[in-house]
């Protein structure tokens, strides 16, 4: 792989993570989310996607520590944890649904307490919060990579 490719990849899922917050958003100002929308597991989404596969040969990068991508991956699973609290407020498993219902999972609830919009809008602030520094961390393994020459690169391929 190119070194050019390597960061369009990176780019790519930096701005995939950019949209699934965007989508969270979203379902908190009111907007209605199909529940699939939002991937709850952070080795479904397409920031988590990248990751796991191509994102891991950056794990080789002289310039880059190790901390980096550990924290990487601690940021985004922490976002996910979050995101599961807001899904859990948002969609609920209605024990009177029919059978399509059940086929298909977890349905939206119609109405939502003060409570539980006051709660959801707490974690996605805290999801805000940990995607700042989520993309820092990002921007940070961007730059490192910008400063290795492509030789270092395709050593690492």
């Amino acid at each position: 792989m190119e070194k050019e490719e390597i960061l369009g990849h990176l780019r790519s899922a930096k701005a995939a993570h950019i949209k699934w917050v965007q989508k969270a958003k979203l379902l908190i100002n009111g907007i209605d989310i199909n529940e699939d929308a939002i991937p709850i597991d952070s080795t479904e989404c397409k920031f988590g996607k990248w990751f796991y596969s191509d994102g891991q040969i950056l794990n080789s990068l002289s310039n880059n520590p190790l901390e980096c991508m550990q924290s990487i991956e601690g940021l985004h699973c922490s976002l996910h944890d979050k995101y599961l609290q807001i899904f859990r407020i948002y969609f609920s498993e209605d024990k009177k649904v029919g059978f399509f219902a059940k086929l298909f999972g977890l349905k939206r609830k119609k109405v939502l307490s003060e409570e539980e919009t006051k709660n959801a809008k707490h974690h996605y602030a805290e999801i805000e919060n940990i995607s700042k520094d989520l993309l820092d961390e990002i921007n940070r393994l961007e730059r490192r990579l910008v400063a290795v020459s492509e030789e270092k690169i395709k050593a690492l391929v």
